[in-house]
């Protein structure tokens, strides 16, 4: 039996299960074979492509992917956004690389990525997917591009992004697991689960897990612990924008605003709404403000940093030059995430907005 009949199996079953106490473990361990098989999927795939991906080298303050099937306007809307020069075409498949543009707005300067469509099978490398997912994986930001006719293709891109360990406005789950050499599975939380320990014995067994600290600080389920198990899920925000309003009819305007109350409803070809986008983009991305202050000397506060908020010190260090987190000795912060002024903190410290940072570097 192939990988792909097994994970069909495997998924039939999780199907034709009812989900109830008493099948709740033979659930979980099905779930955790499903993730390993999909790994290997994914793995075999890469191999297969020789490891070869898209070179796209990360610019400015922030990466956003535009995500859609082939043919819903990503081209147009990049072209729009940035005067990027993405070929455009009313036929499928028009993008062939992932094409790069540029959005400066209100201070910040934005990378925007037109990446090939993705379709049904990505995340096991149909249609180069698993080169376009490799990309998204690196966005700060995705930007689903539905079309207005069909607006259930954003069912089957969250499902293949999933698939592929990527998880859309989503939290990592606060879970830390300390394998051991022997002492079986210690479960440590400060609540009640709703998992119980034999249900969590038998996902970590799933994975040869036999001995380990596994410390939960909020009820997780039992996709939650195997994406802490796998440990190369990613997170990223996700906003919809439906193009294509100007050729809509109003029922399928209506079906998609109550389908996705949160979307935003533009023409790229006609350029209607497109500045609702771009502040979409600009919010969702949340920026903060880091300023520079060099040792000894007065910070720049004309022109800040612009980086999105959750960044640390370590952060900062990779933006600033290549070599200065292997240099690094220690930082002084002034501001709202200081306990003090001028605060000795590592590379581990998150900044906050209005945060004046010194970096010290040995020579």
């Amino acid at each position: 039996m192939s990988l792909h009949e097994d994970i069909q199996a495997v998924e039939d079953e999780i199907r034709k299960t009812p989900y109830n106490k008493a099948t709740s473990h033979h659930i979980g361990k099905l779930k955790a074979k499903l993730a390993r098989l999909r790994e290997d999927v994914q793995k075999r795939a890469s191999a297969k492509s020789g490891g070869e991906g898209y070179s796209v080298r990360k610019s400015g303050d922030a990466t956003v992917a535009l995500v859609g099937f082939p043919s819903v306007g990503k081209s147009t809307l990049l072209n729009k956004l940035t005067g990027a020069n993405s070929e455009v075409g009313a036929y499928e498949f028009t993008t062939l690389d992932v094409i790069p543009g540029v959005l400066d707005y209100k201070g910040a300067t934005i990378q925007i990525l037109d990446v090939p469509g993705l379709v049904r099978g990505a995340a096991s490398g149909r249609g180069r997917g698993k080169e376009v997912i490799a990309v998204v994986r690196n966005s700060n930001l995705v930007l689903f591009l539905l079309d207005v006719f069909q607006p259930e293709h954003h069912k089957v891109l969250m499902q293949e992004l999933y698939d592929a360990g990527i998880r859309i406005n989503m939290s990592s789950p606060d879970v830390t697991i300390k394998r051991m050499d022997r002492g079986g599975v210690i479960i440590s939380t400060t609540m009640e689960l709703e998992m119980s320990d034999d249900l969590i014995k038998a996902i970590l067994g799933e994975y040869k897990i036999h001995n380990a600290h596994l410390l939960l600080r909020e009820n997780i389920n039992m996709d939650q612990l195997i994406d802490s198990v796998m440990a190369n899920r990613v997170y990223i925000p996700a906003v919809i924008v439906i193009n294509k309003v100007d050729m809509a009819t109003e029922e399928a305007l209506e079906f998609c605003k109550t389908k996705f109350p949160d979307a935003t409803f533009i023409s790229a070809n006609e350029e209607k709404n497109l500045e609702a986008v771009k502040d979409l983009i600009y919010e969702t991305l949340d920026f903060i403000r880091v300023y520079l202050k060099p040792q000894g000397g007065p910070a720049d506060m004309d022109e800040p940093m612009i980086v999105t908020n959750g960044v640390t010190v370590a952060d900062i260090c990779d933006r600033l030059h290549r070599d200065f987190r292997d240099k690094f000795r220690y930082s002084q912060i002034w501001g709202p995430s200081a306990k003090h002024p001028g605060q000795r903190a590592g590379l581990d410290h998150y900044l906050e907005d209005g945060d004046v940072l010194t970096l010290i570097i040995q020579k």
